[in-house]
């Protein structure tokens, strides 16, 4: 599948949620055709958490934190813990790389079902640090730029394990 950033509509919800799909895709083309052993490997000797398997679930893990935590208001499920706050890119670097892939669509599609109950201008349930909620709008185009950021992490990780590069 070739990732496609042309939305089918030009209204500002179809665009962000297109841009949206389309850096999902993206992150998750990087891990298709990869051999297993190079999934978890991490080889930036300064990111010792920064592997394949272990982006990818972090960016599953990311839209649940933000949209059913933090947006709406419901439990923290994720798998930190207070000795290991980043475990979300320990455990995906340890999980077969079909089974991220199919927990990181699942969130997608949970992801997008709550977000097409919402409006753009609503507030989130929980907070900044400052006390302002966040708008729809904002934690969206949050999304967008978090894995278009680890993209670029996944693009490098994808030609250090096998030359391949592009979208």
């Amino acid at each position: 599948m070739t990732p496609d950033d042309t939305p089918s509509a030009w209204d500002e919800r179809t665009t962000l949620m297109t841009m949206l799909q389309y850096t999902r895709d993206v992150a998750a083309g990087k891990a298709r055709d990869l051999a297993a052993h190079h999934i978890g490997a991490a080889p930036l000797p300064g990111s010792p958490l920064m592997s394949i398997g272990g982006v990818i679930n972090h960016l599953r893990w990311v839209e649940h934190s933000w949209i059913e935590n933090r947006f709406v208001g419901g439990p923290d499920l994720g798998p930190w813990t207070a000795t290991e706050p980043d475990r979300e890119f320990t455990v995906g670097a340890e999980t077969p790389i079909a089974q991220t892939l199919e927990e990181y669509a699942a969130q997608a599609v949970r992801t997008d079902a709550l977000i097409a109950g919402l409006e753009l201008d609503d507030r989130s349930a929980t907070p900044f640090r400052s006390g302002e909620h966040p708008t729809l709008r904002w934690v969206i185009l949050h999304l967008i730029e978090e894995n278009a950021r680890h993209n670029g992490h996944l693009d490098l990780l994808r030609e250090l394990a096998d030359g391949q590069t592009g979208d």
